[in-house]
């Protein structure tokens, strides 16, 4: 395997492995994320806290977790950008540092998305504005984004994208299994939820 291949790897799943909801959390004194809400390390769940500062400097960090192994790939290992990105969000996702639990990625995602394609990002940000304000439901809008965003990609012109981007809404599904079996049951917290 080609050793550059192998570095933007390592580079993204190291990046993304580091547990900032977790981390912030903690230094806050709101004790560990993970027993509350989803039980997710995610800034939604971060959000159930209370503190609104936090859940959106969850969500910068987790989204620039993406972006930065991305841009670097990009930089120092052309044509590898995708293997990063795909790795950022498996590394936010299965996070070593927590017995390889994590998030359910979809910050990260953007992050990715941001330094792909920003134009495909712009597209897929309205179709989650839109879902969100439709169904109150933050695991509908995630879901329903990154299983749009390859298509938005190939419609858009990036085909280089399409894959990372299938591969990305596989891992997000995954980690939203929870979600989807709330959401079959009626039972999925909807925005300013403590539940």
């Amino acid at each position: 395997m080609d050793s550059t291949i192998i570095l933007s790897a390592l580079l993204g799943f190291v990046l993304g492995s580091v547990p900032f909801g977790l981390l912030l959390t903690r230094a806050a004194g709101l004790g560990d994320v993970r027993d509350i809400g989803s039980g997710s390390i995610g800034a939604t769940n971060v959000l159930r806290t209370g503190n609104k500062g936090l859940a959106a400097a969850t969500v910068l960090l987790d989204a620039a977790k993406g972006v930065v192994p991305v841009l670097v790939a990009a930089h120092f290992w052309p044509g590898t950008q995708g293997i990063a990105a795909v790795a950022a969000v498996t590394g936010h996702c299965f996070t070593p540092w927590l017995k390889f639990k994590g998030g359910k990625g979809f910050a990260t995602a953007a992050g990715i998305l941001l330094a792909l394609a920003w134009p495909v990002m712009l597209v897929c940000a309205a179709i989650w504005a839109a879902t969100l304000a439709i169904s109150r439901i933050s695991s509908v809008s995630s879901m329903t984004t990154v299983v749009a965003a390859p298509v938005v990609g190939w419609v858009m012109g990036y085909p280089a994208v399409v894959i990372p981007l299938i591969a990305v809404a596989a891992i997000v599904l995954i980690q939203h299994r929870a979600n989807i079996g709330r959401l079959m049951r009626g039972e999925e917290p909807k925005i300013g939820s403590k539940a």
